[in-house]
Order: C-alpha cells, then sequence, then structure tokens
C-alpha cells in the first residue's frame, strides 16, 4: 500500500512532538499530511442550575477559542515548510470521538498516533478504535523516544492466521518488500486443517517471498508469559524498528474484560506499530 495522505491526530492540550513525527514520515515520500485538532466538549451540566450552564457555556467558548489558537499555529507551522498539508479542527462530545476520527480518516491512507496521544488514556483508544473500526484504515502507533520511518530494516509480523493479521500484513507490504529482514512470529501456532495448517506460518511466508520479501518464519513457545510479552522480547532481541500485527481479534467489549493482545500493545507499544484490523 503506497501511503499518499497521512492523518494526523492532534491534543488540544498537546505540544509538536506527534506533528513533528508525522512530518518526518510524511517528507520522504513527499505524501500529504492531514492534521485534525481534536478538542473534547464537557458534558453539559445535569439539572436546571442556571449558574452551572452559564459556567458550561463560557468553559465551552474558551475551548473553541483555544481550539481556533491551535489550529492557526499548526496552519502557520506547516505553511513554513514544502510540505503539502491541510488541517481541519472538531469539538465532539468524547462518545462521538472515535466517529469523527473514522470519518476522517476514511479519506487518508494511514492515520499516525505518536507520543503525546498514546499519553492521554481518554483520547488514546478512542482514536485508534475509531480508525480501525469507523474507517477500515491502519493506524501507526509511535511510542516515546522511538524513529518515525515507513522504511524499517527489520520488521516483525505477529502472525496468527487470522482475517485481522492477513490486513495487517497487505497493509505493511510495501514496507516488507523493502526490508532487509522481516520475521512471521507465531507464539503457540496450532498445526492441522482447523489450526494454522501442516506447517503453521509456511502459507503466509510463501505469499510473502513471492512478493521478494525476505521473510523467515519464527514459531516460539509461550512459556507461560503472554503473547504480547513473547512478542516484545522476540522484537527487542531482533532490533526490530516496526511491529505489524492485526487489531481487535476479538470484540472491543472481550478486550476490555479479558484483555488481549489488542489491548496490553496499545497501553505500552514496545515500538511502533502498524496495526489494522
Amino acid at each position: 500500500m503506497a501511503y499518499r495522505t497521512i492523518l494526523n491526530v492532534a491534543r488540544l492540550d498537546s505540544g509538536d512532538r506527534d506533528l513533528d513525527h508525522a512530518i518526518a514520515l510524511c517528507e520522504p515520500i513527499e505524501a500529504h499530511l492531514s492534521v485534525l485538532v481534536l478538542g473534547v466538549a464537557s458534558p453539559p451540566p445535569m439539572g436546571d442550575a442556571a449558574m452551572g450552564a452559564e459556567v458550561w457555556a463560557q468553559e465551552r467558548q474558551t475551548e473553541l477559542k483555544r481550539l481556533q489558537e491551535r489550529v492557526a499555529s499548526i496552519t502557520k507551522f506547516l505553511a513554513g515548510s514544502a510540505l503539502s498539508a491541510d488541517v481541519a479542527s472538531d469539538y465532539p462530545d468524547l462518545a462521538a470521538v472515535d466517529d469523527v476520527v473514522g470519518r476522517q480518516a476514511r479519506y487518508t491512507d494511514l492515520v499516525v498516533v505518536g507520543p503525546d496521544l498514546l499519553d492521554s488514556e481518554v483520547l488514546r483508544p478512542k482514536v485508534v478504535e475509531g480508525t480501525l473500526f469507523a474507517s477500515g484504515r491502519p493506524v501507526l502507533l509511535l511510542p516515546e523516544n522511538s524513529r518515525p520511518t515507513l522504511r524499517p530494516k527489520r520488521v516483525l509480523v505477529a502472525w496468527d492466521s487470522s482475517l485481522e493479521a492477513a490486513r495487517a500484513v497487505r497493509e505493511a507490504l510495501d514496507m516488507l518488500v523493502t526490508a532487509d529482514d522481516v520475521r512471521l512470529v507465531l507464539v503457540d501456532p496450532v498445526a492441522g486443517e482447523t489450526g494454522q495448517g501442516a506447517e503453521p506460518g509456511a502459507d503466509a511466508a510463501a505469499y510473502l517471498a513471492r512478493h521478494g520479501v525476505k521473510v523467515a518464519v519464527d514459531r516460539l513457545p509461550s512459556s507461560g508469559q503472554s503473547v504480547a510479552a513473547v512478542l516484545a522480547r522476540r522484537a527487542a532481541d531482533m532490533d526490530a524498528e516496526l511491529m505489524v500485527m492485526g487489531g481487535y481479534g476479538h470484540s472491543r467489549l472481550r478486550e476490555r474484560v479479558f484483555g488481549g493482545v489488542t489491548r496490553s500493545m496499545l497501553a505500552e507499544p514496545p515500538l511502533p506499530i502498524l496495526m489494522a484490523r
């Protein structure tokens, strides 16, 4: 997948680290950068208290003014670069954030979630879920101290033969083709017709090899650890610059109640992660 338009979602109350990361991704490939500045509206006061309603209305106007100033600041900053870019803003209630992000993401190829947005326990899941469920686009998580690149040399692919994993591999194919080392990592794979085939990972590796990907298959036991921990350790061992994985193989509710690889990786991504669904 060639990335021609990249979306960066910017918090109203953060600095420009995420924007810097997005620019660093766009410049080498001459991609268009779309920036969506998000402010989250506070719910109106309950009851008929006139004073409470007046304070709420004043706070709302203050936040909207801050939103306009943030948009103007980002627009001015981008105007000084040679990058093709546009800036939009929205001020939805928290419950509508995922829909707002999803609508915007449909007209992009990739959504970037940088360290500032990852720090927000409120916005982080809404932006990621909005992208994956409401737009069908992939999302790139860039944790603190990571190096933003769409040309990684060492890539770990978390493979479990799921539809989500297959979609993530397809979205990352251009990057996999140019990488020097791609490891298809399976944790506790189940062989057989109802599992992952007679030789788990072989079919996926053959598919990638036909595209010219330099790929090897690693089948690893969990040994009592979580799948997320095993993947993180293998990524560190190979000094991977990117992990590719499917997101939300189970429902969002099941992920939240019982945990899951997606939830673990969102909470503490150990390296840049391209996630698709």
